[in-house]
């Protein structure tokens, strides 16, 4: 592509580099918008400038990555809510076997959930159970938190939905998410077993000291809840008052038996008959008066066990459409992999995956698409206009065209320059919009040679854009931070 006029190209790197200063720095002191606002001011800048027409910044938005993405997000909410995420958490302390045994099942769970529910979720959920565990063990955390964001970018590279340009790719090449997961799957695995080994050999021996300490104000206060649930002054209070009761009673009638020895025997002829039919009416009422009271007691308990039943019944039923819910969740999503790897149309599968989710919790779906970043899409949105605009500058072509004849996909040394390129750039304007700017070239550069390397082409861009984040200290340093900073949001 020839260079645009001189005007256009000034205009729309000017409106480039905005884009790009706010998308990398999005608290700058002049501008601090933030990545989503600069993505839009970019995207206006390019209208007004007239670098593009309105008509293609309209058609430069790419809706079926937008669909794919807002459908992964929905499914991972309904996931989360299905406690996936719990219970991949507790399978990381099942049986543990000590720090170096916890390293590797992070490094395995981190990147399998990673390619199946991008690699934010799994960093921002499992960074919960990691700290945790930790503490739990009494266990430095970063070794760990490492472990969890480095695995998390390895694997996110295995399926197209791990990460937000693996979806890029997966649209704009036409790769099938079969034949994606089989192309990318061994070297992830490669990657997440060298990763572990890594992360080993840099903390063996802080990993090697055994702190098996456990909490003691966490045990103690267990006990305290123990006992002071184990017994109710309100049960025992009843008891006593019934011995005292008892023994007045007692009391009273051999008094009323003494007093009467002293009459005259005359005197006690006349009034036995009237005195046995007092005693023998107050025997009755007494007995009818017990009789009344057993009724009201057996009234009373039957009333209190039938309360307690239809309780129970409610919380068995309760439990019982909780985990069939829980199963309707983790079938749809297991049929929505499935579908995917049939080779259905990824946007609308995760679309309809979605929106079955909402159809079968039954309930008002506001809460749950409140969870959805609204604002990634929205900075999606910006960046296809921006990005569009800058290639219609022609500047990027023309850097490719001096690069191509070193960058060769079916040579050694030209897969080496190309992924020191990419990681430079990635690092430098973040990875989608190099996958933007750079992914068509790339892919039109090696169909020249043959349609299998196209498909090796798009490959080796998913598979270096989804590990660059483990090449660099600075991007490290941002997950771990991720990390931190989403456990200080849970608590």
């Amino acid at each position: 592509m020839a260079m645009a006029s001189s005007v256009k190209v000034v205009l729309g790197s000017i409106a480039f580099a905005i884009f790009w200063v706010l998308a990398v720095f999005p608290a700058v002191p002049f501008l601090p918008v933030g990545r989503t606002a600069g993505s839009l001011l970019g995207a206006m800048l390019m209208v007004l400038f007239r670098v593009i027409t309105p008509d293609q910044a309209y058609a430069a938005i790419d809706l079926p990555i937008l669909g794919l993405l807002f459908g992964t997000m929905v499914v991972c909410v309904y996931l989360e809510r299905a406690d996936l995420f719990k219970y991949l958490g507790k399978l990381l302390s099942w049986k543990s076997k000590g720090a170096k045994d916890l390293i590797c099942r992070i490094c395995l769970i981190s990147a399998i959930s990673s390619a199946l529910f991008t690699n934010d979720t799994s960093c921002v959920v499992l960074t919960e159970f990691v700290l945790k565990i930790a503490r739990q063990h009494n266990l430095p955390p970063h070794p760990f938190l490492l472990a969890l964001a480095s695995s998390a970018n390895i694997g996110s590279a295995a399926t197209p939905i791990g990460n937000p340009q693996n979806l890029v790719i997966a649209i704009q090449s036409k790769i099938s998410f079969g034949d994606f997961v089989i192309g990318i799957l061994p070297a992830m695995l490669v990657g997440a077993l060298v990763n572990a080994i890594l992360i080993l050999c840099m903390y063996w021996r802080l990993l090697s000291v055994q702190k098996d300490e456990e909490d003691a104000t966490g045990e103690v206060v267990a006990e305290e809840d123990v006992h002071s649930h184990r017994f109710s002054p309100a049960t025992m209070s009843h008891s006593p008052s019934f011995n005292s009761q008892s023994q007045e009673w007692n009391s009273r009638m051999e008094s009323m038996n003494g007093s009467t020895a002293h009459n005259d025997t005359l005197r006690n002829r006349v009034n036995s008959a009237d005195h046995n039919e007092i005693l023998s009416g107050s025997v009755d009422s007494a007995r009818n008066s017990n009789a009344s009271k057993e009724a009201t007691n057996k009234n009373v308990e039957s009333d209190a066990f039938s309360v307690e039943s239809s309780e129970k019944r409610e919380k068995l039923s309760t439990r019982w459409k909780r985990r069939f819910w829980k199963s309707c969740v983790y079938l749809v999503t297991l049929g929505m992999l499935i579908s995917l790897l049939m080779g259905l149309n990824m946007s609308w599968t995760a679309i309809t995956a979605a929106l079955a989710l909402v159809v079968l919790d039954f309930k008002d779906a506001r809460p749950c698409l409140e969870k959805v970043s609204y604002s990634l899409l929205i900075f999606f949105c910006g960046m296809f206009i921006t990005v569009e605009g800058f290639n219609k500058t022609g500047i990027p072509s023309t850097l490719w065209d001096l690069m191509e004849p070193y960058a060769k996909i079916n040579h050694v040394s030209g897969i080496a320059i190309l992924a020191i390129v990419i990681l430079v750039l990635s690092n430098l304007a973040s990875n989608v919009p190099t996958v933007l700017l750079l992914g068509g070239r790339v892919a039109a550069s090696a169909a020249a040679i043959s349609a299998s390397e196209e498909k090796k082409a798009w490959l080796i861009l998913a598979w270096v854009f989804g590990t660059r984040k483990d090449s660099s200290a600075f991007s490290v340093a941002n997950g771990l931070k991720t990390s931190l900073n989403s456990f200080t949001c849970l608590c």
